[in-house]
């Protein structure tokens, strides 16, 4: 067999892999997110694990070594207080957090000692609080906290909303760029992607989130702005993941999921996007407007000195 139908095999082999594998994945993320609660809580705490472990590793590479075993207890913190809603002790828990961080360099003698303060806490940041509004938008509409919470809530069908722009939005990129990419978005980061990839991906998940108006109690224009918001957040989770990587000269995350590489990989969009999308959800469709607000307080600015 010559080398290119030995290379023809490979690359089938790896796409039959990730399709089954993202299915796979699809499979489990959807049950979690339909069950929510405990399922969706077990879940993301092994997501959050992986990805911690993951982060460590890929810094490893670069010769800064972050403290997986504070990362580990703060993530895991950071979960539980998100899932409970104890905001009020965020702040208690960044500061044990912060000093444990230092604590783990002070007495092992390992340099660089500033960097792996700060990539201990990057860290907890990335694969922690960010992935934890998960927890938040599928808790939107909710007003306990129990075993399952599967029931058409307004976090059920929001959270559906952003997996589904995040998912076309990575279908659409892989789509055009394979058939018309020709102009590389960010070459020194990410070779492969291309800026007609990236417009292509964008508009559909743009198109995609229209049907938003019809499950997600969005009216048609909130739909698309957070179609918009969602798919370019997703692409610069993308690349920032794909930044992180680079530096530190690393491939992939790790193996862990044959045909995508690691939990990062599959999950880097994610990252971005959920976050963004959970203020947008609360900041301007499921609660107070904030444009609203600052209008009314301008509005009672000028009544009071004009």
């Amino acid at each position: 067999m010559s080398n290119s139908m030995e290379e023809e095999v490979v690359v089938k082999k790896n796409k039959t892999l990730r399709v089954i594998t993202g299915l796979i994945i699809s499979i489990i993320a959807l049950g979690a997110i339909i069950l929510g609660s405990i399922p969706l809580y077990i879940m993301m705490g092994v997501i959050i694990i992986l990805c911690s472990k993951e982060f460590v590793k890929i810094l490893n590479h670069k010769g800064f070594y972050p403290s997986f075993t504070v990362m580990l207890f703060a993530n895991i913190a950071f979960l539980t207080l998100t899932f409970f809603h104890r905001f009020d002790l965020v702040p208690s828990m960044l500061t044990v957090a912060i000093m444990a961080s230092f604590l783990s360099v002070l007495f092992k003698g390992r340099q660089p000692y500033i960097v792996n303060v700060a990539t201990t806490m990057l860290g907890t940041l990335y694969t922690a609080w960010l992935p934890c509004h998960i927890l938040l938008i599928r808790q939107i509409g909710q007003n306990r906290v129990g075993a399952f919470q599967f029931s058409p809530s307004e976090g059920l069908w929001l959270l559906l909303f952003v997996f589904l722009a995040v998912a076309i939005t990575d279908i659409g990129a892989y789509y055009f760029g394979v058939n018309f990419g020709k102009h590389k978005l960010a070459e020194v980061v990410s070779p492969k992607k291309t800026v007609e990839g990236a417009i292509g991906g964008g508009i559909c998940a743009i198109v995609i989130s229209a049907l938003g108006v019809l499950y997600a109690d969005l009216s048609l224009c909130q739909a698309l702005i957070g179609g918009l918001i969602v798919t370019l957040s997703a692409q610069l989770g993308d690349l920032s993941e794909s930044l992180i990587k680079r530096d530190a000269g690393v491939k992939d995350s790790s193996n862990i999921l044959p045909g995508h590489g690691g939990m990062l990989d599959r999950f880097d969009g994610y990252l971005f996007a959920i976050p963004v999308a959970y203020y947008y959800f609360m900041h301007f469709t499921h609660g107070k407007n904030v444009l609203i607000e600052f209008v009314e307080y301008l509005g009672k600015v000028i009544h009071v000195y004009f």
